[in-house]
């Protein structure tokens, strides 16, 4: 079925899943708007108060031995029947995913294929065997002084993970999204706290996890989907003594409630948070010299793009003040002008991007340069944000931090520098990243020599002559990076590397063969790539 083609939507009824169950909320309601409609959607969505939630975790840990015991087959097949069950109702998620978010239909189908995609992706990383991490040091038995033991590592899986979905994604970044599909890979259970900006969407996919789950043979306690409300119930979750880790995407302040609770466990867990970035982009001077107007205009394409609700919208550009810079501030305030006012996902992120664009407007260091028209009348107000553009200068930029804050949606900051390293002391200067961008010519090698091991130090994702909206799902990718972007810059969410947050190393000293994982045994019967020895082989 072609996502986006299918025009009867299966029945959305307000129910949540817990381990194959489905379940309506003890708790109060929360209303489902329609961003681009106006008005609220049916049906009626319950949240799920301490009692359900605690019982997913509950089912979560009961499922645990025996999912993490499964075969390797077994997990891979069940992320490729859940990427079959997503495909079949592909078109309704699409669909209902676009009346709750005002995101393009286009874009949200678009949204399916990465999810399946990323599904099978990590299905055939299962296959492959290195997340196994297999090590072997054989014995030494006549090493003098001492002789030294035969020692060997895998990796095992931590016990259940929280994932809090995220409000921008509603299908990669969801129920479904990566750090389901990387904690479920890894041989950990998922408690989904599913996100109120889509929960007709979330319904639907959890329906067909849960399907997936039933189909593939494992406990049904594998995957659960909640919703709850998140500085209550959502902190007692990540609090609770069955979940073993925590996926999280969302704002910096949500984040580090988070981060504070699984650290004030008696037993602490480790929690894995995307949160805020800017994503600068670093126009050197050869570049801009040879395209000003081009870039100024494919810069606001990719500031726009989602309502500038992508995790990766640049919303900062650093350039040598001059002509040149110039030609690319007209661009990019004609293109903004041009630019029409979108939904966004809600009501309150709408708000708080109208206060955000106020404040920048309002600011002693900023120039307004661009505004986009308001929303035509009879939109629906509370939900809809025009793009903004503003400049300021290195110096002011260096001594006012709230200009390097992250306002989330389509709203930027132009930063005029005077010289090549003055650009260097403002890329310094700034938080960690998600991603930051450089565009540069070959006669600007000496200068991104310079920036490139700068901007190592402050991002997760570098990339030339690009724009940072759009995330590849390949093993190599890195959708992380230094506080604040997220809570810890040695991981990724995005590519296979994700499924490592949720693994732990363990050591066989001396273990007899007959006892030992399949992964370490002598006569290595997965066919593994194994660190034997120091030499990486299959024997």
């Amino acid at each position: 079925m072609t996502p986006g083609t299918q025009t009867v939507l299966p029945v959305v009824t307000g129910a949540m899943y817990i381990a194959g169950d489905a379940v309506f909320g003890d708790a109060e309601t929360f209303p489902v708007e329609a961003p681009a409609a106006g008005g609220t959607l049916e049906p009626t969505f319950h949240r799920a108060g301490s009692a359900l939630v605690g019982r997913a975790a509950e089912l979560a840990e009961a499922a645990f031995e025996a999912f993490r015991a499964a075969p390797t087959e077994q997990r891979a097949r069940l992320l490729e029947l859940a990427a079959d069950e997503i495909e079949t109702v592909g078109g309704a998620a699409a669909d209902r995913a676009h009346l709750e978010t005002g995101l393009p239909l286009p874009r949200l189908t678009g949204e399916v294929a990465r999810t399946t995609g990323q599904l099978r992706l990590f299905a055939a990383t299962l296959r492959e065997g290195t997340w196994n991490g297999a090590r072997i040091d054989h014995a030494l038995p006549d090493r003098v002084p001492a002789r030294r033991p035969d020692v060997r590592q895998r990796r095992i899986p931590l016990g259940p993970v929280a994932v809090f979905a995220a409000s921008n994604f509603p299908l990669a970044f969801s129920v479904a999204g990566g750090d389901t599909a990387s904690a479920l890979a890894a041989g950990c259970p998922v408690v989904v706290k599913g996100h109120e900006a889509h929960p007709g969407t979330s319904e639907i996919i959890a329906a067909a996890i849960t399907r997936a789950v039933a189909a593939s043979g494992l406990p049904a306690g594998v995957f659960s989907m909640v919703f709850a409300d998140g500085p209550t119930v959502g902190v007692e979750l990540v609090r609770h003594p069955a979940i073993a880790a925590v996926g999280f995407t969302g704002s910096r302040a949500a984040g580090l409630a988070l981060v504070a609770a699984a650290a004030s466990r008696p037993v602490p867990i480790p929690v894995y948070a995307e949160m805020s970035a800017v994503n600068p982009v670093f126009l050197l001077p050869g570049r801009l010299s040879e395209a000003a107007s081009d870039l100024g205009a494919a810069f606001v394409g990719s500031l726009t793009l989602g309502a500038g609700q992508f995790c990766t919208n640049p919303g900062i550009v650093v350039g040598v003040d001059g002509p040149d810079l110039d030609r690319f501030i007209a661009a990019a305030r004609d293109a903004v002008t041009a630019s029409a006012p979108a939904p966004m996902l809600t009501s309150r992120i709408a708000a708080s991007y109208a206060n955000g664009v106020a404040r920048l407007a309002a600011h002693p260091a900023t120039e307004v340069l661009a505004r986009a028209a308001d929303p035509e009348p009879g939109s629906w107000p509370g939900c809809w944000g025009s793009a903004a553009l503003v400049a300021t200068t290195a110096e002011e930029f260096l001594a006012a931090r709230d200009l390097h804050d992250e306002v989330f949606g389509a709203a930027s900051v132009i930063v005029r520098v005077a010289s090549s390293d003055e650009l260097i002391d403002v890329a310094r200067a700034m938080e960690g990243q998600l991603t930051a961008t450089v565009h540069a010519t070959d006669g600007d090698a000496a200068l991104a020599s310079s920036l490139l091991p700068v901007l190592e130090r402050k991002a997760g994702r570098i990339l030339f002559n690009g724009w940072p909206t759009g995330v590849e799902v390949v093993p190599s990718m890195v959708h992380g990076g230094p506080f604040p972007a997220t809570s810890d810059s040695r991981t990724t969410s995005v590519g296979t590397l994700a499924m490592e947050r949720f693994l732990r190393p363990v050591a066989y000293q001396d273990v007899p063969d007959a006892l030992l994982p399949t992964a370490v045994r002598e006569s290595n019967p997965d066919g593994l790539l194994r660190l034997v020895d120091g030499s990486y082989t299959k024997n």
